[in-house]
């Protein structure tokens, strides 16, 4: 069998990673069902990643970075305003929510695991810290392209959505990830209270674009 060097074997084991826990719930996400899943041997996942955490970790980290990246796609680079860019940026989020509602459940699971295990709580604290800089600083580069300063900080304006964003995308879990009239209805007010936030007396966002 040729030789597959750490760097490539990484994200073909996070791949594989991802696949299981999607399945069969963080529980089964051992070394050695991993392994199995790409079909190497145990000892190829630790020399990979070492402790069991950094797999975590790196999981964590596509699985948001996947998230980001539609983001910043939909977030664009024109001249548009804050309040149609922050739309975007919501409808984006909304739609990979609604696609794929088995990686934000994998996410879910992944940060309440860590926060019982005591060797895996810094993974979890490092993933909400990155997601609110990353959030602010989309936000922020948004403002700036429209030419607004927000009147409320980025990083605050972020901490509020995605506080109210994880709270819709659990119910939306809970009800087998089938979104309805009522929760699309959340969604845009989640949105337009947020951009009402950071632009005082500006019009409300209109409705978002439904899902599929």
């Amino acid at each position: 069998m040729a030789h597959v060097s750490a760097a490539d074997r990484r994200p073909q084991l996070i791949a594989a990673a991802i696949d299981l826990m999607g399945r069969e719930g963080v529980a089964a996400g051992s070394t050695r069902a991993i392994a199995s899943e790409l079909g190497v041997a145990q000892a190829t996942v630790h020399y990979t990643f070492g402790a069991k955490a950094d797999l975590y970790r790196a999981v964590l980290e596509s699985l948001s970075a996947e998230m980001v990246a539609g983001v910043r796609e939909a977030s664009g680079s024109s001249s548009e305003s804050f309040e149609e860019a922050f739309r975007a940026i919501g409808g984006a989020l909304w739609r990979q929510l609604c696609e794929r509602p088995e990686r934000h459940l994998l996410m879910h699971e992944l940060v309440t695991f860590a926060l019982r295990s005591p060797e895996l709580r810094d993974v979890v604290e490092r993933y909400y810290r990155d997601i609110q800089e990353t959030a602010a600083g989309i936000i922020a580069e948004a403002a700036e392209r429209a030419g607004q300063v927000p009147a409320v900080p980025p990083m605050e304006l972020a901490r509020f959505f995605l506080s109210g964003f994880e709270g819709l995308s659990l119910e939306l879990l809970v009800r087998g990830g089938r979104p309805e009239a009522d929760m699309e209805r959340s969604m845009e007010q989640l949105t337009a209270a947020t951009v009402a936030l950071a632009v005082p007396g500006g019009p409300p966002a209109p409705p978002l674009p439904t899902a599929g």
